[in-house]
C-alpha cells in the first residue's frame, strides 16, 4: 500500500493525541458544561451530544458511521462487575449499543478462564446519545466502538480517585519495534484473541508491535489474526469495533477485513524508518468540528428526544 508522508504524517499526529488524550486524568468532581447559545444545525455537534447525559428513550439502533452518526436507546455498562470496572466514569462514555455492552460483559467473564486475569478494566465506549466528542476520538460514534485496557483488572475495587488517574499499561517498547517482553505477557495476546474470536467483532485495532507479538505467538490457530488491525496508537488499550446490527439499517459499517492474516509485507511497512521516523513536515489546518447538519437526520430526533 502506498502512502504518501503527509497523510501518514496527518494520521499518526491525529492517533497520537487520541492515545494521550485517553491517558489523560479525569476529575472527581467534574464541572458542568456553561450553556450553549447555538443549538441549531449548524453548531458544533460535540458540544450538543456532551451536554446530553442521558440517552435517547428510543429503539436501540446505531445510526450513520463509526465517525459520523449517534446512538439511540444506548445502555450503560454498570462501572462495576464482577470481572470489569470502568474508568474515567467523569467522561460518561461507558454507554453503548445493548450488543457492544453484552459483548463487553462476555470478554470480560472469559479474561479469567483465558489470561488468568481477574477481569478487565473498560476505557471509552460512548457518549449516551453517540455523536462525536469533546476531545479523544473520532470513532466511537454509534456505540459500537470500545477500548479495553491492556492492564489486567486488580483484584480489588479501584477507588474513583484511581479510576480517574490510574495510567494504563504501555506494553510497547521504547523503540516502538516489539513489544516490552517485561510487561507483554501470554495474557494478553489470550484476551486479544478471545475478542476477535467473537462473531459479532468487525475489527480490533492495536499499536504495529502488538500486532507483530500477536502474529508470532498465534501458532496454528491464525483464522483470528485477520480481525486484528494495526494503527497508530493503541499502545496501551486495543479498541473494538462491533459490525452492525443486522436489525439497524440506518448503521453503515465497513467492508469486512481481508481474510489474510495481516501478519506478511503490509506489517513491515508499519516498521520502515519513514513510518516509524517521519521527517517533518509543515502543519496541516485543523478539520473544522462536524456539524448537526453533517450527521444523518435521525440524529436531530436523538439529540431532541426527552
Amino acid at each position: 500500500m502506498i502512502r504518501s508522508i503527509r497523510s501518514i504524517l496527518t494520521a499518526a499526529a491525529v492517533l497520537a493525541a487520541t492515545a494521550a488524550h485517553a491517558q489523560d486524568k479525569g476529575s472527581v468532581n467534574p464541572a458542568p458544561l456553561p450553556p450553549l447559545a447555538d443549538t441549531s444545525a449548524a453548531a458544533a455537534a460535540k458540544e450538543l451530544f456532551a451536554r446530553k447525559p442521558t440517552p435517547a428513550p428510543l429503539d436501540a439502533r446505531a445510526i450513520g458511521t463509526y465517525v459520523r452518526g449517534c446512538l439511540a436507546g444506548a445502555v450503560a455498562l454498570p462501572v462495576n462487575g464482577k470481572t470489569w470496572q470502568v474508568m474515567r466514569l467523569s467522561r460518561n462514555r461507558n454507554w453503548g449499543h445493548p450488543d457492544l455492552i453484552r459483548f463487553l460483559e462476555r470478554l470480560a467473564e472469559k479474561a479469567p478462564k483465558v489470561a488468568g486475569w481477574p477481569g478487565l478494566l473498560v476505557g471509552d465506549i460512548a457518549q449516551p446519545r453517540g455523536g462525536p466528542t469533546l476531545s479523544g476520538h473520532t470513532s466511537h460514534q454509534i456505540g459500537l466502538d470500545a477500548d479495553i485496557w491492556l492492564t489486567p483488572m486488580p483484584q480489588r475495587d479501584l477507588s474513583r480517585q484511581e479510576r480517574e488517574e490510574m495510567s494504563a499499561t504501555m506494553v510497547v517498547a521504547a523503540d516502538r519495534k516489539d513489544v516490552d517482553p517485561a510487561v507483554w505477557k501470554p495474557g494478553h495476546t489470550a484476551v486479544i484473541k478471545a475478542a476477535a474470536q467473537d462473531a459479532t467483532v468487525e475489527r480490533i485495532f492495536v499499536n504495529a508491535a502488538i500486532k507483530k507479538a500477536l502474529c508470532r505467538e498465534a501458532g496454528a490457530d491464525r483464522h483470528w489474526l485477520h480481525k486484528v488491525r494495526p494503527w497508530w496508537g493503541h499502545d496501551y488499550h486495543f479498541h473494538v469495533r462491533m459490525r452492525c446490527p443486522s436489525d439497524n439499517p440506518d448503521c453503515h459499517g465497513q467492508p469486512p477485513a481481508p481474510e489474510s492474516d495481516g501478519c506478511g509485507s503490509e506489517l513491515t511497512w508499519w516498521f520502515s524508518d519513514g513510518v516509524l521516523h517521519p521527517k517533518p513536515q509543515p502543519p496541516t489546518p485543523p478539520r473544522p468540528p462536524l456539524k448537526m447538519a453533517d450527521l444523518p437526520a435521525a440524529c436531530r430526533q436523538v439529540l431532541a428526544a426527552p
